[in-house]
């Protein structure tokens, strides 16, 4: 299988960048875009030239580490899929794609299609937590959670935290990982003694470095954990019952 790469490469955070275009031989339809990388590294390197830096570890779409731009679109062509989930068998033999970093300017570009994506990280120090008694662990039946809750929790708990949705959000929005936060710890009996704070943390957080929701609706279709649209709506749910609690106290 012959393909065309058009790959973003940029020496550093304040090198201006450029697209350079490489040709690949010997790629296979069984392969990731990442094993694709890999192989065009290996060409680089046997060349004399720099390899392409990108970020992954887990490459099985559960870890949130990977994340490239493929012909404009967050992580690839196949919806609701992580950049390491992404086959060359959905590219036509002798095609070409270009690919690029995440887009966002809460995402600074590190060096080539590496990002940094530690305000993702800033939301979640801002309250994504629950504070629980040190010592022994209490017994699994003290704090009964009803199936359907407990199911909608792991729901909404599987977000990976890739940033996709920042990326595909026209205005860098982080809406629906922090929506996806807020529901998931809110519904858990150990995070509601808290869910006022933790909903005014993480939401004053996500607007220092985010911007707002743009109602564009691409992130759901990004999202590799499938994260559904109505984890938006929890950002401003969640807010306005602080309020107003904390106006009634």
């Amino acid at each position: 299988m012959k393909i065309t790469i058009e790959a973003w490469r940029q020496d550093g955070p304040d090198d201006r960048g450029r697209f350079e275009t490489y040709s690949l031989d010997d790629a296979t339809p069984e392969m990731s875009l990442l094993d694709m990388l890999d192989v065009l590294n290996d060409h680089l390197v046997d060349d004399g030239r720099d390899p392409i830096a990108f970020d992954s570890d887990c490459r099985e779409g559960v870890c949130g580490t990977c994340g490239i731009t493929v012909d404009g679109r967050p992580h690839g062509p196949t919806p609701n899929t992580p950049s390491c989930r992404q086959h060359l068998r959905h590219f036509p033999d002798g095609g070409s794609m270009r690919i690029e970093p995440f887009r966002s300017n809460a995402f600074p570009v590190v060096r080539d299609l590496v990002v940094d994506r530690s305000a993702l990280d800033r939301v979640i120090e801002a309250g994504g937590h629950v504070a629980v008694d040190a010592g022994t662990a209490p017994d699994a039946d003290s704090q009964p959670l009803p199936h359907d809750e407990a199911e909608k929790a792991l729901d909404y708990a599987a977000c990976i935290g890739c940033g996709a949705c920042v990326a595909a959000c026209p205005n860098g929005s982080a809406h629906l990982f922090t929506g996806s936060k807020l529901v998931h710890l809110a519904t858990l009996t150990q995070g509601k003694q808290e869910r006022g704070r933790r909903a005014k943390a993480i939401t004053g957080q996500m607007e220092e470095d985010f911007g707002p929701c743009s109602t564009f609706g691409e992130c759901a279709t990004v999202c590799p954990a499938g994260i559904p649209l109505d984890a938006i709506s929890a950002v401003g749910r969640e807010s306005l019952r602080f309020g107003f609690r904390r106006k009634a106290d």
